[in-house]
């Protein structure tokens, strides 16, 4: 790693038809990046933002119940929308089931939940590059979207074939790729091998975008300066953390970071809330913003206790309350002094 990132120059970026305004993505991410969620990252600066994953069966099977996970608004504009599955002709099918949703289709060839991989999807696929080929063989014939694939490294330490499938995705027709470089097994654990990324551009025609272990404008610079990659996508690190975003493009703007006050971790956090209400209703937010307000809450001096009481809170009025009173006692403290608790 390097011990000092100078300021790196980027340029807008095109994944076919579809112009970026910055290099910076946020992650599709199962559980987390729903519409909410995707507005507050999309306010702070992310060029594109991802639906969680969809499952292809989901959407043809129960077509209504699932495209309520790729409900969207004109303010977080460009979507992508990322689909799981194993066979060419129910991916084909459920693009068809999309209509107008989205303005990118990324196909998952990454995802590690054995839910998943024992239906033949997501890492699982890695596998089979036969099959992979296939499913963006018909992806690429039922849609004429940008299409994209998210992959990992490759099924274990044994099996690192992140080239071939990358190979495999550009002439098969898709338009950038995505690479965390960890392979299936490795989970989230150890640290991204970036150096993969590099090896994966230097291979391809087409973009390609690093995803792993950004957390902080530090990280992102590095693995734009040492890649040469064409844009990273932010997962884990944006965790109630959509000032990471901010402080990334900063960066590359070549201005300074600006750490949010306590007033404005509020004022974001109240905001999520509230975007939460407006589009699943009350009882389901006071549960999901739960793991949200932990996320707002970490760094700041007595976060341990607020975390507590906060998951304990039995409406949405008592949630706000306890948040207004945790992050006013914080308000004329700098968060970057307490540890993380």
């Amino acid at each position: 790693m390097l011990k000092c990132v100078k300021i790196v120059q980027y340029k807008n970026f095109n994944i076919a038809s579809l112009k970026l305004a910055n290099p910076v993505l946020l992650a599709p991410m199962a559980g987390i990046s729903n519409l909410p969620y995707r507005r507050i990252m999309k306010e702070f600066g992310a060029a594109l933002v991802f639906s969680e994953m969809v499952s292809a069966n989901g959407l043809i099977r129960d077509g209504r119940r699932t495209l309520e996970l790729v409900r969207s608004c004109a303010a977080e504009k460009p979507l992508g929308i990322q689909l799981f599955g194993s066979e060419p002709g129910v991916l084909a099918a459920s693009v068809r089931h999309l209509e107008g949703a989205g303005d990118l289709i990324d196909l998952n060839l990454g995802c590690p939940v054995n839910k998943v991989v024992r239906s033949g999807a997501g890492s699982a696929l890695l596998r089979d590059p036969n099959l992979v080929a296939k499913l963006i063989g018909a992806l690429r014939k039922a849609t004429d979207k940008p299409l994209t694939v998210k992959i990992r490294s490759g099924w274990d330490r044994r099996s690192i074939n992140y080239l071939d499938i990358g190979r495999i995705a550009e002439d098969c027709g898709a338009d950038a790729v995505t690479l965390h470089p960890r392979t299936r097994a490795e989970g989230f654990s150890g640290s991204a091998d970036w150096e993969q990324i590099g090896r994966l551009k230097q291979a391809l025609g087409i973009p390609v975008i690093g995803s792993g272990d950004i957390f902080n404008a530090d990280d992102a610079l590095r693995m734009l300066q040492t890649t040469g990659c064409d844009g990273i996508m932010i997962g884990r690190g944006g965790y109630g953390n959509p000032w990471l975003i901010r402080n990334i493009l900063d960066r590359l703007a070549g201005q300074p970071e600006r750490p949010p006050s306590a007033t404005e971790k509020l004022r974001v956090a109240e905001r999520h809330l509230r975007f939460m209400e407006e589009d699943i209703g009350a009882g389901k937010t006071l549960f999901e913003m739960r793991k949200h307000l932990c996320w707002y809450s970490r760094g700041m001096a007595d976060a341990a206790h607020f975390r507590q009481v906060v998951n304990h809170a039995t409406s949405l009025e008592q949630m706000r309350s306890l948040m207004r009173n945790f992050f006013a006692r914080n308000e004329n403290q700098d968060a970057g002094h307490h540890p993380a608790t």
